[in-house]
């Protein structure tokens, strides 16, 4: 699977942009701020039918403009398949496949799988345990597509239990049977959520660890630990149990709402251990494991987006990434870097065919191809 053809009208710094690309290799070379990052939103936005980067549909509309278009042409399985995406301001977002408009967004997800590192994934090691819970479910739906469901619906019904709790603090009389009806639900749909997280975090483990000890040669141990509620009992007794102190915090404190990756380097927490080297060599391996295992699951070779990934990596540790991604195993690759040195010794390493772009003030050039 791999994108053809790419236009874009009046997206984030893009007035117009349409570019033929190479089913490998793609590489895109410009100084910061000349719209590297946004190309590879925009293909993102395709597969996930939001931007990776700003989750508001309007503000990525480019300034001064009261609309956006996004269009890929795909070679899916041997097949071309059209997807169109358009925002306009004030009426909502329209996606289609092949001229059909969706009926839910949630059955776009899944269907052009993708896996995308950069800069910001900083926010898995520094940031809460709700980046964490959001990557965990960015992987599941884009391979079962009713786990995306039944977090979409969960979600409601903590939010729903939430106000309930914020109205007794303001007088409202307290109606235990309104929230066993609603507990029983949340724990209905908790348990399967929490044993397909578990599932999930035990097959991620071990090929997250390979690929960290192919990049690193092995020159530290790392685990992911997942952390859950549901591991001490029940949900509906944790809510029952917990119910006073709901009471007192004016929230929901037990369920999978609350559950944690726990990422780990030497047996301690990365983000008080780890250097920034070591930090991004533990993204970068995370997001490959997260393309592994979407690949296994899906039969699809999910498109890659490298957004600035080589900063912070030394050149040994780059060599070894290279090799990796280079291999039969991945399909095509979307790569943006800033320095044009570094990109040419990363594409004589790759030795394999590509095309590179040059992006500067909105305007993408081809460069180069092999």
């Amino acid at each position: 699977m791999h994108l053809k053809q790419l236009t874009l009208l009046n997206f984030k710094s893009y007035d117009q942009a349409e570019i033929e690309l190479h089913p490998k290799i793609n590489c895109f070379f410009g100084d910061n701020g000349e719209g590297k990052t946004n190309l590879l939103d925009s293909i993102f936005y395709l597969s996930m039918c939001k931007s990776n980067f700003n989750s508001i549909d309007y503000q990525n509309i480019k300034h001064n403009k009261e609309f956006f278009v996004i269009q890929g042409s795909y070679n899916r399985n041997e097949k071309l398949e059209n997807i169109y995406c358009a925002v306009k301001r004030g009426t909502g977002k329209t996606f289609r496949r092949n001229g059909k408009d969706y009926r839910r967004l949630a059955e776009h997800i899944g269907h052009i799988p993708v896996v995308i590192i950069a800069p910001t994934d900083s926010s898995l090691i520094l940031d809460g345990s709700e980046e964490r819970r959001r990557y965990i479910n960015g992987v599941i739906s884009q391979y079962n597509n009713p786990y995306l469901e039944s977090i979409i619906r969960y979600n409601k019904l903590i939010a729903n239990r939430n106000r309930l709790l914020k109205s007794l603090s303001k007088g409202e009389s307290y109606n235990p049977d309104l929230f066993e009806v609603i507990d029983e639900q949340l724990g209905d749909l908790a348990q399967p959520i929490y044993s397909q997280r578990l599932e999930f975090a035990k097959k991620l483990s071990p090929i997250f660890q390979h690929y960290y000890n192919t990049i690193s040669k092995g020159a530290e141990e790392v685990e992911l630990i997942y952390q859950s509620d549901l591991q001490e009992n029940d949900l509906k007794l944790l809510l029952k149990e917990s119910m006073p102190k709901d009471r007192m915090l004016q929230y929901t404190s037990k369920g999978i709402h609350r559950d944690d990756l726990i990422l780990t380097l030497n047996g301690h927490p990365i983000k008080k251990e780890g250097s920034q080297g070591q930090q991004k060599t533990y993204l970068v391996a995370l997001k490959l494991a997260q393309f592994s295992f979407i690949q296994k699951l899906s039969g699809l070779k999910p498109i890659l987006l490298l957004d600035d990934i080589f900063d912070k990596l030394d050149m040994n540790r780059v060599e070894q990434f290279i090799r990796l991604v280079a291999n039969d195993e991945f399909g095509q690759i979307f790569i943006t870097d800033t320095n044009k040195a570094r990109l040419d010794v990363i594409l004589e390493k790759i030795n394999t065919n590509y095309k590179l772009f040059t992006i500067k003030q909105g305007q993408i050039e081809e460069t180069a191809q092999k």
